[in-house]
């Protein structure tokens, strides 16, 4: 197994929470991958553009060779900026990705451990995200204790509350 350290994100990890973001997207069997363009639509550039604005924070997971293999992101919204995950202004939205070739060895679970930890460090009661439905993923977000609380298009808004 690959050893791997987390460290907070930093300023020179923003080009490589973009390559997360389009990694964080779900293609089914047999569907064409997204054009890479598509992470810079309205939509989607939200999750990174301007990263580091008051209350962003996350996490970089890195291997043995300081090589950068997964990342996980909350953010805050509001109404007007909302995410796929919304559920309102005090509940930040959680992205989280993992290189391919590093998938399957925890690294994830680490990465929303360390992420919901943060996040009661900080006071915060819940977090959200969105999923595909279809996504294997689902099944990790439901063992953290996220539940299915709605659907924004094709996605299912799950949240975790952190203090029941």
């Amino acid at each position: 197994m690959t050893e791997y350290q987390l460290r907070p994100i930093e300023q020179q990890d923003i080009p490589f929470l973009w390559e997360m973001l389009y990694a964080s997207l779900f293609k089914r069997e047999g569907e064409e991958p997204f054009e890479p363009e598509i992470i810079h639509s309205s939509g989607m550039s939200k999750y990174v553009e301007g990263w580091g604005r008051d209350g962003d924070f996350g996490f970089i997971a890195v291997d043995s060779q300081c090589k950068r293999i997964g990342s996980v992101t909350l953010r805050f919204f509001n109404d007007q900026n909302a995410g796929y995950g919304y559920v309102n202004a005090a509940i930040p939205e959680m992205g989280m990705a993992v290189i391919e070739t590093a998938r399957g060895k925890g690294i994830g679970s680490r990465l929303i451990q360390a992420a919901l930890d943060e996040a009661r460090k900080r006071g915060i009661d819940a977090v959200s995200l969105s999923v595909d439905p279809a996504n294997e993923a689902i099944r990790l977000y439901r063992r953290f204790g996220f539940v299915e609380k709605g659907m924004c298009g094709t996605s299912v808004t799950m949240v975790c509350a952190l203090n029941p």
